[in-house]
Formats: C-alpha cells, sequence, structure tokens
C-alpha cells in the first residue's frame, strides 16, 4: 500500500492525482489487475471525472456547492462541517481502476480526482495495487 500526501488550498477543491496513481501502478510492474484507491477521511473523497477540460470541475464543485451549502439552518453538528460530511457521503471514499497491460485502464477524458470538501487541509490517499 502506498500513500499520497496531498496538500489542500481551498475549502472545496478537486485535485487531479492521476499521474501519481499511474506512477504508483508503473512502479508494481502489475500487467493486469486493480488500483483501489481510498480516501481516510470523512470530509474528503475521490472520483472519476473528466479531466481535459477544467470547467468540468468548476462545475462539479458549483453544483455540489448549490446543493449544500456550508452554512445552512438546521445543520446540527458543532464544527460547522455539516455540508463536507455530506458531500464526501455522496461523491464516496473510494474508487477501483482496472489495470491492463501495466496501465490504468481509464476512459480517454478520464481522470481521478481527490475531493477536498473541509480545507485546507494536509490530506492523504491510501493506494493498493492487487495484481
Amino acid at each position: 500500500m502506498a500513500t499520497l500526501s496531498i496538500r489542500t488550498q481551498q475549502r472545496n477543491q478537486l485535485i487531479d492525482i492521476t499521474d501519481q496513481v499511474a506512477r504508483l501502478v508503473a512502479q508494481s510492474d502489475a500487467k493486469e489487475g486493480l488500483a483501489l484507491v481510498y480516501v481516510p477521511h470523512t470530509t474528503a473523497a475521490v472520483t472519476i471525472n473528466e479531466n481535459a477540460d477544467p470547467d468540468v470541475v468548476h462545475d462539479i464543485l458549483l453544483t455540489l456547492n448549490e446543493l449544500l451549502p456550508h452554512l445552512r439552518a438546521g445543520y446540527r453538528h458543532a464544527e460547522g462541517n455539516s455540508d463536507a460530511h455530506v458531500k464526501t457521503s455522496l461523491v464516496g471514499p473510494s474508487l477501483t481502476v482496472p489495470i491492463e497491460k501495466g496501465k490504468l485502464a481509464l476512459g480517454t477524458w478520464q481522470g481521478i480526482y481527490f475531493c477536498e470538501f473541509d480545507g485546507p487541509r494536509a490530506r492523504k490517499c491510501l493506494v493498493k495495487i492487487i495484481a
């Protein structure tokens, strides 16, 4: 298992970690298998989405923030980050990507994103290569 260290700069942010995960796959010498990407935080997540047009990231964050505003009447969690917990539950803490011929089997426009919903913070992302 490898650990990626990620320093986020904003409260809500998507960071493309595709190249970092791809390097770990290459270093593993796995030709076929799975890459499991897991975020051990309750206010951060991981997802796959388009990485060619930065407007997609903008639109994802815009929509999540409109659906789940930071400060909303009725939140009870005392830390003031209830929106981050809900966003994390919706997006999810893990994903699995097939490995084919020693590379991540992502689609042409797909990238792996670390999703920060309660930053800025120092975070980690765990990657397990299963050959």
